[in-house]
């Protein structure tokens, strides 16, 4: 479970001044607007307890009853104006809040999809999803709570001691006679709440993570009779979910319970004190009441303020979580720069080694792909092939050795421009739940022509004009609106409009039927024709034309030649062939 933070990075007040700077400053117009109308709200209070004292001493004395509309209508006009700010201020902190949270959000979105590969894999779909909503969420109201502490309890408190101050000195000493004993307990309830909303806010992207799993893989829950198993693991999460919550509450309580406590022994010491001088005659009933509204009005804004701590303590983990993903960063390209691939796009892998953490994928590859015509990768799985992709497409970055396009090597490209390079089908397509039009120009801005022209070409055309809406039809969730040809069509239609020179093919017709095999096959013999191609092919039926096959085994390059030439070597191509195609 995460721990108190140590790192001075994510201290309380680094942490505020991240936020201010990043995401509170560009409203602080509005802010300070905001504050003025609290502080207006909290003098009210004041204000109030002040009026009491002409109320009870002179409206309320025999003759006095020329100064009660006078004295009513002030009241009256207090609570009016206590009203309109309250609703005034309201509106505008809400504002505040909606927009920096949601700009956070988007923020938090845009630095994750910057990050590499490697950190997705350590970190699953539904952990980042809680990141980027639910701790978002989490601190989405802790400025309009500052700003309300501040603004209109901390000012009414400072009003409603003017006014006790100025009745007696005294009296208010011994209404604070018991404040010192609430430091020590709240700072150890403060460390505990952010403690276990560390914990929580764990166990929430746990959470999501668990239900993300379950949705994607329903089918094989369904299926394999899962369903009361993934329900159980689903209830301990929600179960420590629930007891982090339950503690954090408690914390929360804790402070305010601490301050009904100090209080009460302060009103319990000014009764004795005042009680005496009232009855001895040195102070008046006015006073008294006065003084003693004051600090019953001053009991609410303390415990709001206390419960501050605890809210600010719980948005603090959300803060570190959120500025800990902002400080992550990918692996650097120290020598990216501007350059362009040359003209001719050949592939060329020079000594090439990589691994996924202590598991080495990669020992040395050494193969070129040359222009404008298809080189297979083969071999057995783990062989290294999809790492092959993984490093030519910026990934992942290799550990050593070097990789070229065109002559320039790929990591001196932005990752901008050695993407254009690339178009990628593969056997798994992926759809977002969109429309197909959507799916196929990916936000660019293609027009009828080229569009048709791809459709056309894909065969999409072929199915498309059944489909309700025509190309205008959602794809639904990953696709699922559609058939497996259908999709793999859809993403040759997204090869053909990105038009890039290098065509990636990972088994891109290994899970499609005889009839949809040969209509995707043909859409990509289209798709190929005058690009560089790679292939990642398991069944070999699908490479015998291929100008080049490259065999791998763990990580190396073991043969490469046609088709017929390695069966006439009679090594592992020529095994695996007879493997797949024995009589």
């Amino acid at each position: 479970m995460p721990k108190a933070p140590t790192d001075p990075r994510y201290r309380s007040s680094r942490l505020f001044g991240r936020l201010w700077q990043g995401y509170l400053r560009r409203h602080s117009g509005r802010m300070a607007l905001a504050f003025l109308l609290m502080v207006i709200e909290g003098s009210t209070l004041g204000a109030l307890s002040w009026l009491l004292e002409p109320l009870f001493d002179r409206v309320f004395a025999p003759g006095g009853s020329a100064e009660l509309p006078l004295v009513g209508a002030a009241i009256l006009g207090l609570f009016l104006i206590r009203a309109v700010t309250s609703v005034a201020s309201k509106t505008l902190l809400s504002s505040i809040a909606q927009r920096s949270s949601t700009g956070m959000q988007v923020d938090l979105l845009a630095h994750i999809l910057t990050l590499d590969s490697r950190f997705f894999q350590d970190n699953p779909p539904g952990a980042l999803m809680e990141r980027v909503v639910g701790d978002t969420a989490a601190v989405q109201g802790v400025w309009s709570s500052i700003i309300t502490g501040v603004g209109r309890d901390l000012i009414a408190l400072i009003s409603l001691f003017v006014v006790a101050l100025n009745i007696d000195v005294q009296w208010t000493l011994a209404a604070l006679v018991g404040a010192p004993l609430l430091i020590a307990p709240a700072a150890l309830v403060q460390r505990y709440i952010r403690r276990k909303t560390m914990q929580m806010r764990h166990q929430a992207g746990l959470r999501a993570t668990r239900l993300d799993e379950i949705f994607h893989g329903i089918q094989a829950i369904k299926l394999n009779r899962m369903e009361t198993y993934q329900t159980g693991r689903f209830r301990r999460i929600v179960d420590q979910i629930v007891r982090a919550e339950v503690r954090t509450v408690t914390g929360r309580a804790t402070i305010p319970a601490l301050i009904d406590v100090v209080t009460g022994i302060g009103f319990f010491t000014v009764l004795m004190l005042g009680g005496r001088e009232i009855a001895a005659g040195t102070r008046t009933t006015g006073e008294f009441m006065a003084f003693f509204t004051a600090m019953a009005l001053t009991f609410q804004p303390i415990r709001r303020l206390g419960d501050q701590a605890g809210i600010w303590q719980i948005a603090s983990a959300s803060l570190e979580r959120i500025f800990r993903l902002f400080d992550t960063e990918a692996a650097p390209r120290p020598h990216a720069g501007t350059a362009l691939p040359g003209p001719d796009t050949r592939i060329v892998f020079d000594d090439v080694r990589f691994g996924y953490g202590d598991r080495p994928v990669l020992a040395g590859l050494s193969f070129t792909a040359e222009a404008r015509q298809m080189t297979a990768l083969v071999g057995a799985s783990g062989a290294g092939k999809s790492t092959v992709f993984h490093l030519l497409t910026g990934m992942a970055e290799p550990e050593a050795g070097a990789i070229t396009l065109g002559g320039v090597p790929i990591d001196r490209l932005s990752l901008d421009a050695l993407r254009a390079q690339f178009a990628v089908v593969s056997q798994d397509a992926m759809l977002f739940d969109e429309t197909l039009r959507e799916n196929i120009t990916l936000g660019r801005d293609i027009d009828a022509d080229r569009l048709g022209a791809a459709l056309t070409a894909a065969h999409v055309s072929d199915f498309v004009a059944a489909l309700p809406a025509g190309v205008d039809t959602p794809a639904g969730p990953r696709g699922s609106a559609i058939s497996g040809g259908q999709r793999q069509r859809i993403a040759i239609a997204r090869a053909l409009v990105a038009g890039a020179p290098v065509l990636l093919l990972d088994e891109a017709t290994s899970a499609l039927d005889a009839a949809s095999e040969a209509v995707v096959s043909e859409a990509l013999s289209r798709l190929e024709h005058g690009r560089t191609v790679l292939v990642i092919a398991h069944r070999l039926a699908t490479v015998r034309e291929a100008d080049k096959i490259v065999v791998m085994d763990q990580g190396r390059v073991v043969e490469q030649g046609s088709h017929d030439s390695l069966l006439a070597q009679g090594g592992l191509y020529a095994d695996l062939y007879r493997l797949q195609f024995k009589e």
